[in-house]
């Protein structure tokens, strides 16, 4: 995750420990956040448990290619309450129930409450549109620390998006009822062609529902979504959706409102951040990379910051890779199978230094960045060290010059960016 707030505009969230250490200071509340590990071997990922394949609407991106049907072989309740107490004893610090749609499990209540008062937080990763008044008590009594709720557009482009007339309102709903009891709760919004121009409005929205959490994550190739370039921004739309991004949050802040905005799932958002602040003000830049630099980016997300284990068990490198599994837990417990380096992908994504090639190895971010989203390069060039097709950086923005380029082209490296992002 970026923190566009924390970046670049000198903000603080409740994030703020996990993703750049105890030097970032204290977070929004004034708490002096412990040092977080830095190397890979010593992290516990956050996990998203894809809870249940079943969910109520048919999103035309889902990277689970979910439908409103009962899917046979999920694990039930004690197999979840036993996963539970494998995650707890691994010390991961939070596990995020996702789905399909998480709330059409009859015991999820059960679950998450376990996994609450066995130290771990508790987030939740929803549609909304099941959040009814009784449900906000639930989630709220059950210990949830956030809801993320996901909208794709305004209304009829997330209606159209999500496959289902009234999406829209009833996911509104399920935000006030969650603002109603004081639980924590936020948008999630994919970037795409279909909401891309819709911005501005997106922002105005935001801050006229009093939201105070949006996260924009850009399209990983998965799933219903795997329909690789589809409805994908190309890198001039990244760009402008970026500038748009900085500009509106930079406004929140001038104004004095609390609303953080964080964009997910391109690392290349923290150096274009840098590139445009060091525009601005030299000194408030080097700050920004040195915390990019701790932070990592992608040499700390899949594979090591950020698992998944599915509805059936099987463990995968993120919520996007669910066609690769290290193995499941019914016969095998996590830290067992997240840990083990034999399996020659799970050693890349536990080194990617090691492994990264083209423009991506020889960028001059590299420590900021290290590649990015590994799946987005495994979909487009079958190769998992390939660069992200998604980095909409130029070559001179990022250090690479004819020569570099000849040393790609010789060693086998010189990767083609895909027409349908450049053009």
């Amino acid at each position: 995750m970026i923190d566009i707030g924390k970046l670049y505009c000198g903000g603080m969230s409740t994030g703020d420990s996990l993703r750049y250490g105890a030097e970032a200071g204290p977070d929004c509340h004034g708490n002096r956040p412990h040092e977080s590990v830095r190397l890979a071997s010593e992290r516990r990922p956050i996990v998203v448990w894809s809870t249940t394949r079943t969910c109520n609407l048919n999103c035309v991106h889902c990277y689970t290619d979910s439908c409103n049907k009962k899917y046979e072989g999920e694990l039930t309740t004690d197999e979840g309450l036993s996963l539970i107490n494998d995650l707890a004893g691994f010390g991961i610090p939070s596990l995020l129930f996702s789905g399909g749609e998480p709330l059409m499990r009859k015991d999820i209540f059960k679950l998450i409450e376990y996994a609450a008062t066995n130290n771990i937080r508790p987030v939740i990763s929803t549609n909304g549109t099941l959040i009814d008044a009784a449900a906000a008590r639930d989630i709220k009594n059950a210990g949830v620390v956030y809801v993320g709720i996901s909208l794709d557009g305004m209304e009829d482009v997330n209606d159209t998006f999500r496959g289902m007339k009234g999406a829209f309102a009833k996911a509104m709903k399920g935000f006030q009822n969650c603002a109603a009891v004081g639980q924590r709760v936020g948008l999630r919004l994919t970037l795409t062609r279909r909401n891309q121009e819709d911005l501005g409005r997106i922002f105005d929205f935001i801050e006229r529902e009093g939201i105070n959490r949006a996260c924009f994550y850009h399209l990983v190739y998965s799933g219903r979504g795997g329909n690789i370039f589809a409805d994908d921004l190309t890198h001039r739309e990244s760009r402008e959706a970026m500038d748009t991004i900085l500009e509106r949050t930079g406004d929140f802040f001038s104004r004095g409102l609390d609303i953080n905005i964080l964009t997910v799932d391109n690392h290349a958002d923290g150096v274009y951040l840098y590139l445009k602040l060091r525009d601005k003000d030299t000194a408030a830049a080097e700050e920004v990379h040195r915390l990019l630099a701790w932070n990592g980016g992608g040499a700390y997300s899949t594979g090591v910051g950020i698992a998944n284990i599915d509805f059936f068990g099987y463990v995968h490198p993120d919520q996007f890779w669910q066609d690769y599994s290290f193995g499941n837990v019914k016969e095998r417990s996590f830290a067992d199978i997240w840990m083990d380096e034999r399996d020659p992908l799970m050693r890349g994504l536990k080194h990617k230094a090691e492994y990264i090639r083209g423009r991506c190895r020889l960028c001059r971010f590299r420590e900021l960045c290290m590649g990015s989203m590994r799946v987005r390069a495994f979909r487009t060039y079958n190769d998992p060290w390939a660069p992200d097709p998604q980095c909409y950086l130029s070559d001179e923005e990022i250090g690479i010059d004819d020569r570099a380029k000849q040393e790609l082209k010789l060693s086998g490296e010189l990767y083609t960016m895909p027409e349908e992002l450049t053009r």
